[in-house]
C-alpha cells in the first residue's frame, strides 16, 4: 500500500521539482531512441552491432514510461516511488558510464550517447532531495 501524503503537495517548488524530473525522463527516453535508431541504421548497413549495444539500446527507450510513471506516483505524494526514483537517479548513471568505460564493451560513440541518456536522470538524484520534496513527502 502506497503511503501519501499532501502536506506541500501542490506547492510550486515540488510542482516544479517534478516537472524538470519528468522532462529529465523524457529526455533519457530521447537519447534512447536516437541510440538504438543510430544501432538499427548500423546494423543494416553492414556495421558492427553486438548483441550489448542491443540490448540496453532496447532496455533504455523502454525504461523511460516506467520511470515517467514512478515519477508520477512520486509527484501524488507516494513515498516508495520517490525512494525509487531517487534511487534509480542515483545509481544509473554511475552504473551505465562505468560499464561503458570497460575497455571493448561498446564504441565509443555508443559510450558517448549512452552515457548522455544516463546523465540526463542524474539531476532528479538532487532535485528529489530538495527540501520542498522531503517536506511535502516524509519517510513514513
Amino acid at each position: 500500500m502506497a503511503t501519501t501524503t499532501t502536506a506541500n503537495l501542490g506547492n510550486s517548488r515540488t510542482d516544479e521539482a517534478f516537472s524538470i524530473a519528468k522532462k529529465c525522463i523524457t529526455l533519457f527516453g530521447a537519447i534512447g531512441v536516437i541510440t538504438l535508431a543510430v544501432v538499427v541504421v548500423m546494423a543494416a548497413t553492414g556495421h558492427a552491432s553486438t548483441p550489448f549495444m542491443w540490448i540496453r539500446g532496447i532496455i533504455f527507450p523502454a525504461l523511460a514510461p516506467v520511470l515517467l510513471r514512478i515519477t508520477a506516483r512520486a509527484a501524488g505524494g507516494d513515498y516508495k516511488a520517490l525512494d525509487r526514483i531517487r534511487t534509480v537517479a542515483t545509481v544509473m548513471p554511475i552504473a551505465v558510464i562505468a560499464v561503458d568505460l570497460i575497455p571493448g564493451i561498446c564504441p565509443p560513440w555508443y559510450a558517448v550517447l549512452q552515457g548522455l541518456s544516463a546523465l540526463a536522470v542524474l539531476p532528479i538524484a538532487f532535485l528529489t532531495r530538495t527540501k520542498a520534496v522531503t517536506t511535502a513527502i516524509p519517510k513514513p
